[in-house]
């Protein structure tokens, strides 16, 4: 394999490459081939560039705009085709602004997209155009006064009542008639510049999806329970149903299949949750949303409804729960916040408090119960960038997201631009022929899907029960991985033998970055596995099967240079010696990248602050010296995972 080693000013070099690799360059595309018949569900051309054996997609589908609440009342004026346009590389403007209007600030990508959703807030679009809107009925009303006067007042009191009592707030007239007829603007409005900005030519250059937030709370203990709702293409409910409809999960599920999916026509949709570690345990519970034991009936549409998770975006990781002294997969402590909700409530965060690997555990044993599983999820992440700026997740180029944050609706925040606990959010990558709607949503449908946090790592991740150990040498790996298994987000077949455990195989390169940003080069390759026993108890497995903790790899704080040796491309084969063909099991992998310095080190290093001389460090620089601060991070992605299920009778 070819190893990337840095010298003490970080330049990169190849330091060896072996006649192996040299087989392994194709290991994670194939050429692309002529456009097969694909039943469209909207008209369209076929892409040029079509590969039965797929290719990776980059995107983000949680970008919040002008018209959610929380993005306005922080000052953020980008409409929806600004988000588009800055997906695909445009410049954009962002708060604070001038008299004349003119951003003080600007966000650029250093690559384009591949596809992006603006998911704007459902709850309160209609109350947002009414406050910004005079033409419209209701913008002198009290509640809109304070939004244009006191917007910071306004983001606690209208998302109060929506989130946590499903109501709005008064202005809404007879049957809250004003606020729906509102609402229908810039419903429209995100539509139209999701048709505008889609990509239906041969070229496939870009992909948009028409999609929302749903965003609840539990009263309580102020757990997160939102979701974003994507579409499979144009055609979609007059409305987007809101928490307000029905504060329940169910109920949403319920009113997408009656207005879409069910429905005539070619509506479709799933449900993508986010923020399970904000949750406080009430996102998957394990129950139904009232406290209900959990029905057969609720599992099944929870399935089928929300076939992925976003592991990672701006408020944090919800892959796995870390204690030091505790937890003994240290990489679990990767931006974890310090709360379990996201009301703001000061309580720590708990092994139960919704932690994606414990939630798919807990999935195995609901469907050794039920005959289910309602917890079967793929992997995804986002930004949720309050800004319209989807996809600005890199490190070094973070300006805050807004929402939750810190506001700059009136000035450039003094100091480090958002709360030390946030970071700038990750990208949910597809694995499809082309790239068009329906085959995107055809890739999170089956969960062939991953979320990075940031970096464009590329990964590869199969089991099967006949893998030979050299496949990672042989030049139609991918092909025969395929033929004798299952992708990411698949489920193995009952082995062929009792004593027959599954072997895997893992790929992934790093991020090939551009000119001015060279990518992160790899550290190792680790998979997960959890299982649960015959007396109901779960249990859980981090293993390296490709690189090394060990790699002597560091940066230099002073610097933030990169130093030591790293991977550009790993690939492993590993087989579970230990598996039992009669206990329900998972598996997902993570490439892990070298360490690397965080947004946060960066703006402290370009500051000037030193934290070996306390005096010296200003007021709005302290939490650059504070105990909470980690200067490195180590980026990485995660695979959706691999699910085995025993034959009915025999777990």
């Amino acid at each position: 394999m070819i190893r990337v080693q840095f010298d003490q000013q970080g330049a990169g070099r190849v330091k060896t490459a072996t006649s192996a690799f040299l087989a392994i360059l194709p290991l994670l595309f194939t050429a692309p081939v002529a456009a097969a018949t694909e039943a469209y569900t909207e008209q369209r051309q076929p892409c040029t560039d079509h590969r039965p054996l797929k290719q990776p997609f980059f995107g983000d589908l949680h970008v919040h705009t002008r018209y959610s609440l929380d993005a306005s009342t922080q000052g953020t004026r980008t409409t929806p085709e600004q988000a588009y346009q800055f997906a695909r590389g445009a410049e954009l403007p962002i708060q604070p602004w001038t008299e004349a209007g003119e951003g003080m600030r600007a966000l650029q990508l250093r690559r384009p997209l591949d596809f992006a959703m603006v998911s704007d807030h459902a709850e309160l679009i209609g109350e947002v155009a009414m406050c910004n809107n005079p033409e419209l009925e209701g913008h002198n009303a009290w509640q809109c006064l304070v939004y244009r006067h006191w917007p910071r007042a306004a983001f606690y009191l209208f998302n109060y009542m929506s989130a946590i009592e499903a109501s709005h707030l008064g202005l809404c007239g007879e049957d809250d008639a004003l606020c729906l007829a509102a609402a229908r603007g810039p419903w429209g409005e995100m539509q139209a510049a999701a048709e505008d900005y889609y990509d239906r030519s041969a070229d496939c250059e870009f992909t948009t999806f028409v999609g929302y937030e749903w965003t609840g709370g539990e009263p309580d203990s102020g757990g997160n329970l939102h979701r974003n709702v994507v579409f499979r293409n144009a055609e979609v409910p007059a409305l987007p149903i809101s928490f307000i409809d029905g504060p329940a999960a169910v109920q949403l599920w319920g009113s997408l299949d009656s207005q879409c999916n069910s429905a005539q026509g070619a509506c479709d949709s799933l449900v993508i949750p986010h923020n399970a570690n904000l949750s406080a345990g009430y996102m998957y519970s394990g129950r139904e949303d009232d406290g209900a034991p959990m029905s057969v009936e609720y599992a099944r549409l929870r399935r089928q409804f929300e076939p992925l998770a976003e592991i990672m975006q701006h408020k944090g990781a919800s892959e796995c729960y870390y204690q030091a002294g505790v937890t003994q997969d240290e990489l679990c402590a990767f931006e974890q916040q310090p709360v379990d909700n996201i009301s703001g409530f000061d309580n720590p965060p708990r092994p139960d408090t919704g932690f994606l690997r414990r939630v798919l555990a807990d999935g195995l044993q609901l469907q050794r119960e039920l005959g289910v599983n309602p917890y079967q999820q793929g992997f995804v992440a986002s930004t949720d960038t309050h800004l319209g700026a989807p996809g600005a997740a890199e490190e070094d180029r973070f300006l805050g997201h807004g929402g939750a944050g810190v506001p700059a609706a009136r000035e450039i925040p003094p100091g480090l631009p958002d709360k030390l606990e946030y970071n700038p959010g990750g990208l949910a990558v597809l694995w499809a022929e082309e790239n068009s709607r329906d085959a995107l949503f055809r890739a999170m449908r089956r969960r062939e899907a991953y979320g990075t946090s940031g970096p464009r790592i590329v990964t590869r991740f199969f089991a099967g029960w006949d893998y030979p150990g050299d496949l990672c040498q042989q030049a139609d790996r991918v092909e025969r991985a395929y033929a004798g298994g299952v992708p990411m987000g698949g489920e193995l077949s009952v082995p062929p033998a009792e004593d027959t455990g599954p072997s895997f195989l893992v790929v992934a390169q790093q991020d090939a970055g551009t000119a001015d940003s060279p990518g992160m080069p790899l550290q190792r390759i680790q998979i997960v596995k959890a299982w649960v026993d015959r007396e109901g108890e779960s249990h859980q497995q981090v293993l390296d099967v490709a690189g090394s903790a060990d790699n002597g790899a560091s940066v230099d704080l002073d610097t933030c240079e990169p130093r030591g040796e790293g991977h550009a491309q790993l690939c492993g084969v590993w087989r579970d010696d230990d598996f039992d063909a009669s206990q329900p099991a998972y598996y997902y992998s993570r490439v892990v990248e070298n360490p690397s310095c965080r947004w946060s080190q960066r703006l402290c290093l370009a500051a000037g602050v030193d934290c070996d001389e306390p005096d010296s460090v200003p007021d709005d620089y302290a939490n650059c010296c504070s105990a909470e601060h980690l200067p490195t991070i180590q980026e990485r992605a995660w695979t959706s995972p691999i699910w085995y299920t025993p034959p009915a009778g025999e777990s």
